[in-house]
């Protein structure tokens, strides 16, 4: 039975229904109960905009396993929804009522009950309920929860006036932030977190009649009031009822100002008194109370005035209103004074305690309360993989992060939060925004400046929404594909990485950092420090990872070479925080073994900080510093001491900050660390101006998804794409040619835009704003043109001048897309008897949407032109752009593509080198290939040494790409390429990058003489 007809009958249905075995007393006039849900099987499990029940949770191990059992003991009916889980950061289960059908009204009813099989675990359950908005994924969140500490059945039973409003996820700001109930839209369970558990639950219903005078609430427009001194606050408090009804009886809120930091008579004009809403009250009516501040002319810090309300007639407000005196006077809060000059003063203010609350950093979801970020000094919030508000727009963001830091302007120097998210290739986490190539694509472009304007245009739409830090760029260097972060990376090489950290620049601004505290700035993080893209397969030992997290073994120079030589650039650059890796290093010969970054306090402290002399913060990654081996407080100290200035503790907030302080105090961490780290952190809160600004400046948001900024995306995508294969030429297409469309990932925007996009782990789909492949190849053929599209080419083939199938990969982020853990390299079988079909009918160009090389050697001699496209974000014109000649192919490889998952890993410069096409391997449709052979390669040699000599950089890449050019024609343009050939020409590349233009010609000439 549909459950909407269920409710809608609920009125004959729940005369017939027994109540058995209720614990609660039923009242003679008490109406019968009202079905909910009953689990016999009448609501599916199936996710939105479908009517179900569905899981959700932090990451893919965290959503339970739900099943409806058939049990003897069930309190209703034969069934009960049971479940498992084992859960590390967070997850439950919702019944979301239908999107297609009317919201439900609850508001006849006094509350909600069902049966819960208790498991004596101790462990709160939260409960909430859905209420108002448009659907079930856009309503207001209000919660309760109640604590498993029995054994067996019991009827759990909530009225509705124990729900309280949940400002940490929300539809920020609220639909009206009162619990109406004429719009409810579902109901929510979150299961208990660290706990490996079962449930079963049964019999969910509403109860009682609704009594009006229980569902009047008294609710204040903010839980905290800053003023400057000798100013004023107003506070707003209003009367709401539930269904909106006016007040039957009088509702009377005594007020009086008392306790709080501040001091009555001097601080501040006391204030007491009452105010009364009449019966027949509208809900929703307000009324103001003023509480006057005083001027005292002395410098102080942020006092606290708390506003006690006595309500007589409703519910009185969750918190306490608090009136808060701005600091001022002190030297800390005057931007007139250098950086250096103001931490100092800052630091030398601040307790122990202030101090470890700035060294933690809790994920926003987590919070307890928002109270939580003044009561324990919290320094930073994130959002996770994710982690949004609902709805997920631009004024979401702002006005939920602007609540944040409204919360922290209750501590006593109101030090700012910096708040943070994994923009990684755009505002990834914010549906509309501009979703950039993943940093494998920027790689391939080769365009410093390029990657340059795609972190300014990420940096301008994350500023927009009030997030002034971004967990950017990734500066691994990538060393096996059969890694699941490979596309988090621009390459193999470290001189390539190296080249394209102008994003850095992007985001900051300025080296000295004196952009940052423009709108349209971030501070940049270089992640993940150090060798993250050198770990080995099978080393990792996080569940189900192969090689993500693993362990790094490498020489001492092999370590100088490749891994760090990314990081002393970025330092140069002036970035401003840097993030850890999860894995290992094991530095052959050191004497350490196999030790996790997060512990090695020789490469956090003795080369990032006091051999390349980084000034920033250092953040530790994801819940990292639990992976060091020993207990928590071990884990506290070794992290800290290691030079690790802030700690990512998404969930375990409170914990890390009392043990911390703990720590401190019994000397095994020093003061002087501790003043060290908050200093840091401090720096680059001045820097970002957030003192003086700490509310976000939406005043760029309109630019968010613009035009112009989904222009340089499309720049990026169309100089991502990679022409590998072009047999006779099938590329560019002709606008008068019908074209055939096939594979996949033709017309699919969330596989082209690959993991981190929307959520942590991507999804295939359309889930934001932007065109697919497809939608650029029909806009870019035009009227002339015309283009079919068969996804597994199912459709006629004949009549067809070329094909185009376009295949790859689904989206995946970290170790979930580990080679081994559920992955390979190759096509899946639907792809390749599209490629199979097409290429068998007609001249056709496959084009590879991955994170990775694809294994497609066995295919290669039946496909005319291949494209790697790598992952080429929201704007699928770009590649429709270079597929048609509007734009040139000029993209490189920048890596490896393997012939065999066999051949892993293989990298430029290894002594045996045999791949499908080298490093570096890019036709092009932009210039053609210079006459003259062997004599033009001799000629280009001389002049590129003279380029070397003089520091011709432009001169000199011009020459070395032609010379490429002639190799590439001799080799066969992409078909048989040998090793001898494919070696020289990825050395020539390496050689390239690093300024060397006359001896990467020297071994293009090697690589010419042996095709």
């Amino acid at each position: 039975m549909r459950r909407t007809a269920l409710l809608v009958s609920a009125a004959m249905l729940t005369g017939l229904l027994p109540l058995a075995g209720a614990t609660a007393a039923v009242g003679a006039d008490d109406p019968a109960p009202v079905p909910v849900d009953q689990f016999e099987g009448e609501v599916p499990f199936a996710n939105p905009p479908a009517e179900g029940i569905f899981t959700w949770g932090g990451d893919t191990d965290d959503p339970p396993q739900l099943a409806l059992t058939a049990r003897a003991d069930a309190p209703e009916g034969d069934k009960v929804l049971t479940g498992t889980y084992d859960i590390s950061g967070y997850g439950g289960f919702t019944h979301d009522f239908a999107f297609d059908r009317p919201a439900h009204d609850w508001s006849a009813r006094q509350g909600i009950r069902f049966w819960w099989d208790g498991r004596d675990n101790g462990k709160k359950v939260a409960f909430e309920i859905k209420d108002g908005g448009a659907n079930g994924e856009a309503s207001e969140l209000w919660t309760t929860s109640f604590t498993d500490d029995f054994t067996g059945w019991k009827q759990i039973e909530i009225p509705f006036t124990d729900f309280t409003y949940r400002t940490d996820y929300q539809p920020v700001g609220g639909i009206d932030q009162i619990l109406g109930l004429t719009g409810m839209w579902g109901y929510a369970v979150t299961l208990p977190a660290g706990v490996k558990g079962q449930f079963a639950m049964d019999g969910v219903e509403l109860y009682g009649r609704g009594d009006q005078s229980l569902r009047a609430s008294v609710l204040t427009d903010s839980a905290v009031h800053p003023v400057k001194e000798g100013g004023t606050a107003d506070v707003r408090i209003s009367v709401a009822t539930t269904g909106s009804a006016p007040v039957d009886e009088p509702v009377t809120v005594a007020y009086e100002t008392t306790g709080g930091t501040a001091d009555s008579g001097k601080d501040y004009t006391p204030v007491k008194g009452s105010v009364t809403f009449p019966a027949g009250t509208a809900s929703g009516t307000s009324r103001t109370i003023q509480v006057p501040t005083l001027r005292d002319r002395s410098a102080e810090s942020a006092e606290t005035i708390p506003l006690k309300l006595a309500v007589t007639g409703a519910k009185a407000p969750a918190e306490t209103p608090q009136v808060v005196i701005d600091a001022h006077g002190l030297p800390y809060l005057d931007p007139k004074l250098s950086v250096k000059k103001r931490v100092a003063d800052l630091v030398t203010r601040m307790s122990l305690e202030e101090k470890a609350g700035q060294m933690t950093q809790a994920e926003r979801g987590a919070l307890t309360t928002p109270g939580d970020i003044a009561s324990y000094d919290l320094g930073s919030l994130l959002s996770g993989g994710g982690s949004t508000p609902t709805p997920n727009t631009p004024e979401a963001w702002a006005k939920m992060i602007d609540a944040f830091q409204l919360r922290a302007q209750a501590t006593r120097f109101q030090i700012p939060l910096i708040y943070g998210v994994d923009a990684v290739h755009g505002h990834n986490n914010l549906a509309g925004a501009t979703v950039m190539p993943h940093n494998i694509g920027i790689g391939a472009s080769r365009d410093p400046r390029l990657a340059q304007r795609t972190g300014a245009v990420t940096a301008a739409e994350v500023r927009a929404t009030g997030i002034p830090w971004d967990f950017a760029p990734c500066l691994c260097v990538t060393r096996d594909e059969r890694w699941g972060r490979s596309y988090e990376s621009f390459g193999e090489d470290p001189a390539l990485v190296k080249s394209m950290e102008t994003v850095i620049q992007g985001l900051q601004g300025a080296r000295d950092g004196k952009d940052l505290k423009d709108d349209d700035k971030v501070l940049a993080t270089a992640k993940h420090f150090v060798g993250d893209g050198g770990t080995a397969y099978g080393s990792s030992t996080t569940g189900t990872y192969t090689i993500d997290q693993g362990v790094t073994k490498v020489t001492r120079q092999e370590l100088e070479a490749v891994q760090l030589a990314p990081y002393q650039n970025a330092v140069d650059r002036g970035v401003g925080s840097v993030m850890p890796s999860y894995s290992s290093l094991d530095i052959l010969g050191d004497g350490q073994g196999a030790v996790k970054m997060h512990a090695r306090a020789d490469m956090i402290n003795g080369v990032l900080k006091d051999r390349m002399g980084f000034d920033g913060f250092v953040i530790s990654d994801w819940n990292a510093i639990d992976q060091i081996p020993g207990d928590a407080a071990s884990d506290v100290r070794t992290s800290i001491n290691a030079g690790l200035d802030m700690i990512m503790v998404p969930y375990a907030y409170k914990d890390f900050r009392a043990t911390l302080i703990d720590e401190v105090k019994a000397g095994r961490v020093s003061e002087k660390r501790v003043d060290d780290a908050v200093s840091r952190i401090l720096t680059q809160k001045i820097k970002l101006g957030l003192f003086e600004k700490p509310y976000a400046d939406t005043s760029g948001a309109s630019r968010i998804g613009s035009s112009a900024h989904r222009a340089v995306a499309r720049e990026a995508a169309a100089e991502s794409q990679v022409l590998l294969k072009n047999a006779g030429g099938v590329l560019p297409l002709k606008k008068s040619q019908k074209v055939y469309v096939a594979g996949s990932n033709a017309d699919d925007l969330g596989n082209q835009t690959g993991g981190w996009t929307i959520t942590w782990q991507g999804a295939s789909g359309k889930h934001t704003d932007g065109t697919t492949i497809l939608d650029g190849m029909r806009k870019a053929a035009g009227s002339g043109g015309a283009v079919t599209y068969s996804k597994d080419a199912a459709a006629p083939t004949s009549g067809y001048d070329v094909g185009v199938v376009v295949v790859g990969e689904t989206p995946y982020a970290e170790g979930v897309g580990d080679v081994g853990n559920g992955n390979d390299l190759e096509l899946t079988a639907a792809d390749k008897a599209a490629v199979d079909k097409v290429c068998g009918a007609m001249k056709c160009a496959v084009l590879i949407v991955s994170g990775r090389p694809q294994l497609i050697g066995d295919r290669l001699g039946d496909i005319d032109a291949l494209v790697a496209s790598w992952l080429p974000g929201t704007e699928g014109d770009g590649v429709a752009d270079v597929l048609y000649g509007k734009r040139a192919f000029t993209g490189q490889l920048p890596v490896t593509w393997p012939k065999s998952e066999a051949q892993l890993p293989i990298n430029v410069g290894d002594t045996s080198y045999d791949p499908q096409f080298p490093y570096g391997w890019g036709l092009t449709t932009l210039t053609k290939v210079p006459a003259g052979g062997a004599t033009t390669l001799k000629a280009l040699a001389i002049a590129a040494a003279v380029a070397e000599r003089t520091g011709s950089g432009e001169a000199g890449r011009a020459l070395v790409g032609k010379a490429r050019l002639l190799v590439q024609q001799k080799a066969g343009s992409g078909q048989g390429i040998t090793s001898a050939v494919a070696r020289p020409f990825a050395d020539a590349d390496h050689l390239l990058l690093t300024g060397k233009y006359g001896a990467a010609v020297a071994k293009l000439t090697e690589a010419y003489r042996a095709a």
